[in-house]
Formats: structure tokens, sequence, C-alpha cells
């Protein structure tokens, strides 16, 4: 006996999810340390051009139209301030998520890391190295906005190809419940008070709308393919490296 054919998929369907790929593709890049092209790009208004479709489309909201920092160096110094200093040392807002005790849930931080790292390898992919001659830390929100861009792009594939696209949908669910929202979460009370540093208007609209807007697209996966099962206790070993997940 053949298997069912997939159910047809509606253009409306691909349309959300390569906009929720745009928001975190476009997040990612903002969230990175300030380039020439990053000052442009906001400055110019094609940030927001290229944004503000994709943000209406999935949330019925428009992106407000908001000043850019006057200049590369004002950019960065606002990033820098923010995200890279602060007292004793250590930044104001940690971008990177076991630099927050309350996040870990009892793991110590390498095991945290394994287990974000399991994400990545299950679907063959590293942390991005080599940027300014240094790696690129797994738990930096960078690198979860970005993997969890790749996962809407496989979605999409599959979508498109008439496959199979829940695996892609659990994987995200997963991963936004147990690493991306809980860090946008942190990352946003934290800021609330550190806002006097210069940040640039559209990071810091970012972090207060982007906890929200993830835990919006984790109840919208959840509904498709059901809840986020709880992650095991604190171990050795990777839950996901355990058994098979999404395949």
């Amino acid at each position: 006996m053949s298997a069912p054919a997939p159910p047809a998929v509606s253009p409306v369907e691909e349309d959300r999810v390569a906009a929720a790929e745009t928001v975190y593709r476009l997040a990612a890049a903002l969230f990175g340390y300030p380039l020439t092209e990053t000052q442009q790009a906001l400055e110019d208004g094609r940030f927001r051009a290229a944004l503000a479709p994709a943000w209406q489309l999935l949330t019925g909201e428009q992106w407000p139209v908001l000043p850019s920092s006057p200049d590369l160096t004002a950019l960065q110094v606002g990033y820098t301030a923010t995200f890279m200093h602060g007292p004793r040392g250590k930044p104001r807002v940690p971008l990177v998520a076991s630099a927050y005790h309350s996040l870990l849930n009892g793991q110590t931080p390498g095991n945290y890391l394994l287990n974000v790292q399991a994400f990545y390898r299950h679907f063959g992919l590293q942390a991005a190295r080599g940027d300014e001659g240094h790696a690129e830390e797994p738990d930096h929100l960078v690198a979860m906005l970005e993997f969890c861009a790749l996962l809407c792009h496989l979605e999409g594939q599959a979508l498109a190809n008439h496959r199979d696209a829940s695996p892609y949908r659990r994987a995200q669910r997963d991963f936004i419940a147990r690493y991306l929202a809980p860090l946008l979460g942190a990352i946003r009370e934290c800021f609330d008070d550190a806002r006097e540093h210069g940040l640039d208007p559209t990071l810091a609209r970012l972090i207060e709308t982007l906890p929200d807007w993830t835990r919006a697209q984790q109840a919208a996966l959840a509904s498709q393919v059901g809840p986020c099962p709880p992650p095991r206790a604190a171990g050795t070993h990777s839950d996901i490296d355990s058994g098979p997940m999404w395949d």
C-alpha cells in the first residue's frame, strides 16, 4: 500500500515560514558586531525595508520608523558599552546564554553548551568560526538566531517539495522553548537596567519585541506538532544525543 500523499500547503503558510526566516536572519545580522554595512543599512532604511513586510505578515503590526545611530563609531560604541563591557569587566547585557546562571537549570555551563551544540550537530552544523580571529560561542544569541533561520529554511524547502516539515517544526519548537526564548527574555530583563549606553534604537527595539515574538512562534509550532516535551534532568550527556527526536 502506498503512503498517503502529504496535504497541500497553502501559499500563505510558505510565506509565513519565509517571513520567520527573514526575521531571524536580520536579527542575527544586527546582533553581530557592527560593521560599516550594518550602519549603512540602518541609516538608508534598507534594514527596515527588509524587516517590515515580514514583521507585518507575522504579527499584523508595523515595524516603526526609528532613528539610526549617527555614524559607525556611535553604533559600535553603543554596542560595545551594552554587550561587551561593563562593571568588573563583565558585559552589562551578555549575549551568551551561559552567562546567565538562571538559564542553566542546574547544569554546568559545559553541559549546557553540549546540549546546545547537540541541536546544531543533529543538523550537521558547528558554531561559526573565524570571525575576527575568534570562535563564536554556540550559545551566543547570533548563533541561536542563525540556527532558527536555518530550521525555517529547511521547513520551507520541505513544504515546497511536498515533504514532511514536522521534524523541522519540532526542532524549532524545542530550541525556542529551551534556549532562544529564555535567552531573549534574560537579555530584555538585563537591558532594562542598561538603557543609557547609546545602543542603536533598532537593536533596542529588537530586544524589547523578540522575546514575545519567539514565544508566539513557539506556540504556533506547538499547535502544529504538539507541545514541547520537558527536558531530561541535568546530567553528563545531551538529552538530544540519547535518541532520535525529530527524524
